[in-house]
């Protein structure tokens, strides 16, 4: 048998001109549980998405480099390629059928089959599912993991820890698994059932099987990993035995870059304490799926930039979209010392709030109506504005609609044919400064920007940034920007806020040390603080 169970060498993958993996090497050996960490966008799913041969992967272009498994060089072309040479996953985001049993979901595509009386003249396709031999086989690899539950149960119902369960018994079912990757394993389950899965994983190593374990939580990767692979931006900046580093070191290694500021830092330098509060933030808790709020408190300053950031999942999306009413949401919020009523959108516009998503396309743009019309339409609805009486009609002030849509377009910069041209037409850059002229077109008071550069090129990310400065710097705009990309909040923002399971971690300066930005990210800075008083 080989060293190496797996090997990928230079592995390198371009979305579009833009390069998302710059030569990543990894080897992984039987029986050994090898840990892959970093922020989002590090670029640890898109190499997961090559291992397998997903089709997003060879839909755009494939990519450059090798993959040896068992030895042998190979091309994976598609996920059954994947699964016959012996790799198994088990997903974030579970793959039950839930109105089928644990065993039928366990034994799925791989069912066994016994003779009856008709399959003796009619053959194979006439056979009786086996249904002992199946229940067996499940048991066999519940047990492995630890579950006691009937394996004929539904799995509709059951526990998000069952399920995760339930997805490693299938894998460890097939009779030739040799890697199995687990993705994110932990994000759903309680501090008991982690460490559950953690001994499970420890035991299948022991079977020779090898592990590449993807999460962002370090202290489980000082628990369970033999090695580590850091990631960040797309490159490996380094891999390190469990021995020879700690969670404070990967912390830093994840989130460590050079930071420009965007921002003169003689300008941000007034004391904050010293800035007049104009919203106040209490218990906020916001039922956003995937980005739960579960109890945020909260004071931001009139004229400040205030980022806040975390991992997928923790909750940082679901502040501002909460705010303004877009989730059903709870607790207190008093904006300029006044009461502010939650659960309404059209309120929280007229209030003086505006809001950019973060799905430009699916909530923040009219993609087949002209770029003027996107720009003037909430203030149109909101307050009534670019609109005139016609005796007893009411008619689009199609004269100041245009004036103002070039108004935008030189101030913004947004390059296009003109003011009437579709919205879908436009660059994603574009399309995003069209969001912004929309809200700046209410004027508001305080800008709530969610992931401004998300699917954006390089040249049009620092634009959109820059443009938000100097909306702070020039008319003493308050924003508040969330963002996955931790750089971008670090260039331009006055304080960060870091969500971890739907509450603040803490909050930090833009050039406080990249070990505090990384155990923050983690949900693990608490802990490292205790353990050191």
């Amino acid at each position: 048998m080989s060293e190496s169970i797996l090997e990928m060498k230079d592995i390198e993958k371009e979305y579009f001109g833009n390069k998302v993996l710059k030569g990543i090497n990894i080897n992984v050996k039987p029986g050994e549980i090898h840990a892959i960490v970093g922020e989002n966008g590090a670029g640890k799913s898109t190499l997961m998405n090559i291992l397998f041969g997903m089709p997003v992967i060879h839909s755009t272009g494939g990519f450059k480099g090798e993959i040896y498994f068992n030895g042998k060089k190979t091309e994976i072309k598609c996920p059954k390629d994947a699964m016959n040479l012996g790799i198994g996953m088990v997903h974030q985001e579970f793959m039950l059928l839930p109105s089928f049993t644990i065993t039928e979901n366990i034994k799925l595509n791989r069912e066994k089959t016994k003779n009856n009386f008709l399959s003796k003249i009619m053959g194979e396709k006439v056979k009786t599912l086996d249904m002992k031999a199946m229940g067996a086989d499940s048991r066999k690899s519940l047990d492995k993991v630890g579950m006691t539950i009937d394996e004929w149960a539904m799995v509709e119902g059951l526990p998000v820890g069952y399920m995760q369960f339930i997805e490693i018994a299938r894998e460890i079912d097939k009779s030739n698994i040799k890697l199995l990757v687990f993705d994110e394993p932990t994000a759903v389950l309680t501090e008991s059932e982690a460490e559950h899965l953690i001994d499970c994983m420890k035991k299948l190593a022991e079977e020779g099987i090898g592990i590449i374990f993807i999460t962002h939580r370090l202290d489980e990767v000082m628990m369970a990993a033999d090695s580590i692979t850091v990631l960040r931006d797309g490159e490996m900046v380094a891999n390190k035995k469990r021995g020879e580093t700690n969670v404070v070191e990967l912390a830093e290694l994840m989130v460590g870059r050079k930071i420009e500021r965007l921002v003169n830092k003689n300008e941000s330098a007034e004391n904050e304490e010293q800035k007049e509060t104009i919203m106040e933030i209490k218990n906020l808790k916001v039922l956003m799926p995937g980005e739960e709020v579960k109890d945020v408190s909260l004071n931001i300053k009139r004229g400040e930039i205030l980022g806040i950031g975390g991992l997928a999942g923790q909750g940082k999306i679901g502040i501002a979209n909460g705010i303004m009413g877009l989730y059903e949401s709870k607790g207190e919020v008093l904006f300029k010392g006044k009461a502010f009523k939650l659960n309404n959108t059209s309120e929280a516009l007229k209030s003086g709030l505006a809001f950019v998503s973060e799905d430009r396309r699916g909530v923040g743009l009219l993609l087949d109506k002209s770029m003027e019309l996107n720009i003037v339409i909430s203030s149109m609805q909101i307050k009534n504005e670019y609109l005139k009486k016609i005796g007893f009609f009411t008619q689009m002030d199609s004269k100041n609609i245009r004036k103002h849509a070039l108004k935008m377009i030189n101030e913004l910069d947004i390059r296009c044919r003109g003011p009437q041209q579709k919205v879908r037409q436009l660059s994603g850059g574009n399309q995003q400064k069209i969001c912004i002229a929309r809200a700046l077109t209410l004027k508001p008071e305080i800008l709530f920007v969610s992931e401004p550069t998300r699917g954006i090129d390089i040249g049009a990310k620092k634009l959109i940034l820059d443009l938000l400065v100097k909306l702070n710097k020039e008319q003493g705009m308050t924003i508040v920007m969330t963002s996955s990309e931790l750089s971008e909040l670090r260039a331009i923002s006055d304080r960060i806020v870091i969500i971890s399971k739907g509450k603040i971690e803490g909050i930090l300066k833009p050039d406080d040390s990249d070990a505090d930005f990384g155990l923050m990210m983690a949900g693990h800075y608490h802990k490292i603080q205790k353990e050191e008083l």
